[in-house]
Formats: structure tokens, C-alpha cells, sequence
């Protein structure tokens, strides 16, 4: 039987909905069977938004360290000084730093393997201090705080079967053409394979790939990417790596068909031209999570919600699926990575017919 995991859980942006979303979706005593909750957060914002939407359940567990968790209760690790002020709907540099606080002590523990995976809340980028926070978004924050090498973290936005990387993620539409080569492709397609292989053991996995252009290009009528980087690039994968890949798709034809049931993974070319039709879809279902790294990562793939906080009708259902998709992954993970210490060795060396030449093996020869 799978052990009872410890999932780190963020409290984002304070101003924003994550707090009524966490309460809400805490309150249900069935969810804490499947898991052992540990929110990094506030006890004195907790309070707060408990009294402003009326929320009578216990308070969480206060605890100090993942080791003193209670797996029956939610608990909570507190990161932020007790002088913080909740200004709902607003972005404010308290709110961001209380943010960062807190994300900076769940990765800690993360790292530390005092946690088994970790369930970001929102943010607002744009209220965090760029001097100690630099970057577009969890994504690249992740990719930093795991050293990855130069190697990027990939995003992958999931509902149900539904699941869509992109090429290129938060950078000016006018960028995205010189930013594509036959390289970054390839890249993000392995990667995608990797994860679709081990986070979701999907064997032999099917990649659709989105088009830069409308139409495809329309043999080049409309545009030459698709000819000579994306194309190009499809074909390498299929003969050199053994990608299950195909494509390239026109977007608006493939979004509005059947194929996109087809394939397991789809590749869109820029961040709109896959989060845009992802989200009309999927919005109260869909779960981010940051592919290409050592530790498991997932968030809702909603915002801060301004605008509705405080109000009682924010949707908890993309987190609960940002919950339930970080334990599937990271028990794949571990059976994945289990199976693979020791796999089975090549016993043959040749095989001709009847003419088969063992391998020769330490163990044998002594």
C-alpha cells in the first residue's frame, strides 16, 4: 500500500483567493485521508479570512516542523510576522514578500526531503521584490532553486487526458518566431516524452505538435516556420529519438476536433496559443505542473482572483486536482524510478537464427 504522503502547500498572494480556496477545500475531512496537509502560510491571515467568510471549521494544527505533522488534521507551518496586514484585492509588496516567505520555506523542506511535494497557491509576480525574486513566475524560480544546469523546467497545463507544454512561455508574441529552432524543439519534445514516461507512465506516449501560423503556413504562403525549423525538427525526433511526434497541427483545426483526444501530450508553439483554448476548456479542472525537475510541483492554473476575493464563490476544484495530481506523480515517480535501479540485463549479445552468443557476465565467468 502507497504511504500517506506530506504535501507542502503555499499560501500565495494574501490578498488574493488562495486562503478561501485552502479553507474550503481542507474542510472535508475525506480529502485528509488521502494525504497529510501542511500548509506554509499565516496564522494571523488564517484568522482573518476565517471571520470574514464566516468559516466556523477548527483552526489548522500549528506546528513548527514537517516531522511534528499531524496526518489526520491540516496543519500549519507559520512563515509570516504576526504584524502582516490582508488588504483584499489589492497588490501590495506586504502581500508579495509574504509570498515569497513562504514559498522559500516550503522549497527548503522540499529540498531537505522533509515534504514529498509541493502545491504552489497563486502569486502575483508583479508584488514581490525583483531583487530577491527575479523571475516570470514559479516556473523559472523552480528551475533556480533546483539548479537545473541550463537546462529549463518545462510547464505542462493537465485536465483529464489533456496535457500542454509549450515551446516558449512568458516572452513578447514578437519574440516567439527567432526564439524557435529545430534545437528547442527537440528539446522540449524529449522532455515531454520523459515525463509523459515517467510521471504519468504513459509507455509509448504521442506528442501533437501546434503550428506557428495560421494554417499551418499554407505552404509557406503564410509563413516559412513550420518548413524549415518545426517540420525539420519533427522529422529528427521521429528517426533519431524515437518520438512518437506529429504534426505540424493547424491550432484552430486541432483545437476545435477530435484529435485532441488523440494524443496524450500536445507541444504549442507560445504561451496563448496553448493556455488560451486550455483554459476555456478546462478552467475549473486544469493543474500546472513543472515538468523536468527533482522535486514534484503542481498549482491550480487560476490567478490571484482579486476580484472575487472575499466574496464566498471561489472555486476550490483546480486545487483539489493540483492535490490529487501531485500524488499521482510523485508515486509514479518512485515506482518509475524504483523499477529502473535495476533493470534487466541484455542477456543476448547477437541472435542469428538458431546461432545465440550469451553475454558474458562477471557473475558466470568467476
Amino acid at each position: 500500500m502507497d504511504e500517506k504522503l506530506k504535501i507542502a502547500i503555499t499560501h500565495g498572494d494574501i490578498n488574493g483567493i488562495s486562503y478561501e480556496i485552502l479553507l474550503k477545500l481542507l474542510d472535508s475531512p475525506e480529502i485528509i485521508k488521502l494525504f497529510t496537509p501542511i500548509v506554509y502560510g499565516s496564522a494571523k491571515v488564517s484568522a482573518y479570512y476565517r471571520k470574514v467568510l464566516n468559516f466556523e471549521s477548527t483552526p489548522w494544527n500549528r506546528i513548527e516542523t514537517p516531522a511534528e505533522a499531524s496526518d489526520s488534521l491540516p496543519n500549519l507551518i507559520n512563515c509570516v510576522s504576526d504584524d502582516v496586514v490582508v488588504e483584499m484585492g489589492k497588490c501590495t509588496l506586504e502581500a508579495g514578500i509574504a509570498a515569497y516567505d513562504a514559498l522559500e520555506r516550503a522549497m527548503d523542506d522540499l529540498l531537505q526531503g522533509r515534504v514529498d511535494a509541493i502545491v504552489t497557491a497563486p502569486i502575483n509576480n508583479a508584488s514581490i521584490p525583483k531583487d530577491c525574486f527575479p523571475f516570470k513566475g514559479h516556473t523559472a524560480y523552480l528551475g533556480a532553486r533546483c539548479g537545473s544546469d541550463g537546462s529549463s523546467p518545462l510547464m505542462i497545463l493537465m485536465a483529464n487526458t489533456v496535457k500542454v507544454a509549450l515551446a516558449t512561455e512568458h516572452i513578447p508574441l514578437s519574440a516567439v518566431p527567432s526564439s524557435l529552432t529545430q534545437e528547442l524543439i527537440s528539446n522540449k519534445l524529449q522532455a515531454i516524452k520523459h515525463s509523459l514516461i515517467r510521471d504519468f507512465a504513459i509507455d509509448s506516449p504521442r506528442i501533437a505538435v501546434l503550428a506557428l501560423n495560421p494554417h499551418a503556413g499554407d505552404n509557406e504562403l503564410i509563413g516559412n516556420e513550420e518548413t524549415n525549423v518545426i517540420s525539420p525538427a519533427l522529422k529528427y525526433c521521429r528517426e533519431q529519438l524515437d518520438i512518437n511526434c506529429f504534426g505540424p497541427f493547424s491550432s484552430d483545426g486541432f483545437w476545435g476536433s477530435s484529435a485532441l483526444m488523440r494524443f496524450d501530450a500536445i507541444l504549442a508553439m507560445y504561451h496563448d496559443q496553448g493556455l488560451t483554448p486550455f483554459k476555456a476548456l478546462f478552467m475549473e479542472k486544469g493543474v500546472n505542473f513543472t515538468a523536468g525537475l527533482p522535486i514534484v510541483r503542481t498549482s491550480p492554473d487560476h490567478g490571484t482572483g482579486y476580484d472575487i476575493v472575499g466574496k464566498g464563490i471561489a472555486n476550490e476544484a483546480s486545487l483539489r486536482e493540483a492535490i490529487y495530481a501531485a500524488i499521482d506523480i510523485t508515486r509514479n515517480r518512485r515506482r518509475y524510478d524504483y523499477a529502473m535501479q535495476n533493470p534487466l540485463r541484455k542477456l543476448y549479445v547477437s541472435s542469428n537464427n538458431d546461432n545465440e552468443v550469451l553475454a558474458p557476465t562477471p557473475e558466470l565467468d568467476d
